[in-house]
């Protein structure tokens, strides 16, 4: 990339002096519960810290790796899922191994704009984390890694005007987000009233429809002459059938006649994780021929006279509104439960009336799912608010978000001389005796609180 007038490349380590945390001894009661902050990458959450969960005390400091952090410094979470979190210190703090701190050199670099460039960098630097089930980057990525230097004044409009742009981006994402939350709570609430009709008599769905529950899985059907395709709960959202990944297991032609699906039949998740979860409905139009079904879903075979759309709708609902989440049971794995869901009441409109309604309702949800992708489906509001914060990130590091100044310095001309100054004091170092030598007041870094044990690392 082709940088403005004006700018330079450096690397993160030519910028700022870099280094990580430690951990006290876990199980030593006297290191931990102190006043100092000790944060860990869960604290981090791409804003300004002062305060963390958990703190140590100052034995625990001194017994450990852990060090203190200037204020003005940026944290980086460096394992895990939370690579690439970051935090700008408020005040002088430690951490812990899985965070990294980078204390700017105020003469070259913002301490916003690396913060923000780092925000930029994210993505990217997730991508080099090693380390299989826990990737992590460490301190020798983030040196070695490239930055975009302008002149510092120009580095200051960049931030001023990025934090503008976003926080207007921010205004408008939560309010999309908020109209999101509504539309939730709107959809259950127009269908049940479409569906709960003054007049029609509540009867148990058993009265409407045959209600079974699939069979159970077993390894001795992992294999067999009579593989047949099967849903299980992974193959029903809330948009209806996934078939992309539909598995086989062994139905002898007995069992294939039992829970082999019919078009018209509506299959309902019977247990998951997420209470939320359990009761979400869809219903079968022969999308894969002999298919049958697994325990994870319920089946619901609506019986002569009873429209099957109709009775989808309302099982929708009841879903949606956390009418079913109301009766499940069990600990980790919720269930619904096929003797539960048959004495489950249902209203009962005659066919007729069933008919409008269905055809009601099909026009209603319709207009009302298109508002919820334009809001948050896959390349809705949110989605799209997410594409153009990283476009307005990427256009503040390439020089076009503000204009250049000409009258401004190089910041290579500061680079260089930064360099040569750091290059002569590493030359005097060579030549000085091994005798104690003083600790050297450094100009770039704030000095850490007089209580700290600070180690040096080198650039």
């Amino acid at each position: 990339m082709t940088l403005p007038t004006g700018w330079t490349w450096a690397t993160l380590g030519d910028v700022a002096r870099w280094g990580s945390g430690g951990t006290p001894k876990s199980g030593v009661s006297r290191y931990y519960g102190g006043d100092i902050p000790w944060v860990v990458s869960g604290d981090l959450n791409d804003e300004p810290i002062r305060a963390s969960t958990s703190t140590i005390t100052t034995e625990g400091l001194n017994s450990s790796s852990a060090k203190w952090v200037p204020e003005g410094s940026v944290l980086i979470a460096m394992y895990g899922a939370t690579i690439g979190k970051l935090a700008i210190t408020e005040r002088p703090l430690t951490t812990n191994q899985a965070v990294a701190f980078a204390t700017p050199n105020e003469n070259l670099i913002d301490k916003k704009f690396l913060f923000w460039y780092l925000r930029a960098q994210r993505e990217d630097l997730r991508k080099t984390g090693k380390g299989g089930a826990q990737p992590n980057i460490s301190q020798a990525i983030l040196k070695a890694w490239p930055i975009p230097i302008p002149p510092l004044a120009e580095q200051n409009q960049i931030v001023e005007n990025l934090e503008g742009q976003l926080s207007r981006l921010d205004a408008a994402s939560s309010l999309v987000a908020s109209c999101a939350n509504r539309f939730k709570a709107l959809l259950p609430r127009v269908m049940q009233a479409e569906l709960r009709q003054t007049g029609a008599p509540m009867v148990q769905l058993s009265e409407l429809a045959d209600v079974r529950l699939g069979r159970q899985r077993s390894p001795k059907n992992h294999t067999g002459d009579q593989m047949r395709p099967y849903l299980r709960a992974a193959n029903v959202s809330w948009q209806g059938l996934a078939l992309d990944d539909v598995n086989k297991m062994n139905f002898t032609d007995k069992e294939a006649e039992i829970y082999r699906l019919h078009a018209g039949d509506i299959i309902l998740s019977e247990a998951s994780g997420s209470p939320g979860e359990v009761g979400k409905p869809a219903i079968w139009n022969n999308e894969i021929e002999d298919c049958c079904f697994q325990n994870t879903l319920i089946r619901v075979r609506p019986r002569e006279g009873v429209n099957p759309q109709f009775l989808l709708h309302f099982l929708r609902s009841e879903a949606l509104s956390g009418e079913f989440r109301k009766g499940v049971r069990g600990v980790g794995i919720h269930h619904l439960g096929s003797a539960k869901l048959a004495a489950w009441k249902v209203p009962l409109p005659s066919r007729a009336e069933q008919i409008r309604i269905v055809e009601r309702l099909d026009a209603k949800v319709s207009n009302l799912e298109s508002v919820r992708a334009f809001l948050s489906g896959p390349n809705g509001s949110l989605s799209r608010a997410r594409v153009l914060r990283q476009a307005i990130l990427n256009r503040a590091f390439t020089g076009n978000i503000v204009p250049q100044n000409p009258a401004d310095e190089p910041a290579s001309v500061l680079l260089d001389s930064i360099r040569a100054e750091r290059e002569s004091k590493v030359g005097k170092a060579k030549h000085i005796s091994r005798r104690p030598r003083k600790a050297e007041a450094t100009t770039d870094i704030p000095p850490a609180p007089a209580t700290a044990v600070q180690q040096e690392l080198p650039l």
